[in-house]
């Protein structure tokens, strides 16, 4: 899941791009995921990954490294972030990733 693991063409990376720069289609994004992924044209894996908030797997389908945090603060907020924040739980979840408690 590194930068040269990227796949150019994956309708993820560029759903992420533009969800990140864009409030309205985030705003879309948080009320109808299904439209959202409908438009960007994903593919049947990548809603299974979508819906199930399952970063690793988008990894490993080529979304850009910079990109995996990201789909945690689409789903729990970007404000505040911090190493507790919702966010960072989130993707520390979903990637394996142990507390440092």
């Amino acid at each position: 899941m590194g930068i040269r693991d990227t796949d150019k063409t994956l309708p993820s990376n560029r759903m992420v791009f533009e969800l990140r720069r864009d409030e309205q289609k985030y705003l879309a994004f948080k009320e109808d995921l299904e439209a959202t992924m409908a438009a960007y044209g994903l593919g049947e894996e990548e809603k299974r990954a979508w819906r199930a908030i399952d970063i690793e797997a988008l990894g490993a389908m080529g979304m850009h490294p910079y990109f995996l945090p990201q789909v945690s603060r689409l789903f729990k907020g970007g404000s505040r972030n911090h190493n507790d924040s919702d966010a960072a739980r989130l993707y520390a979840e979903k990637m394996g990733i142990a507390s440092k408690d």
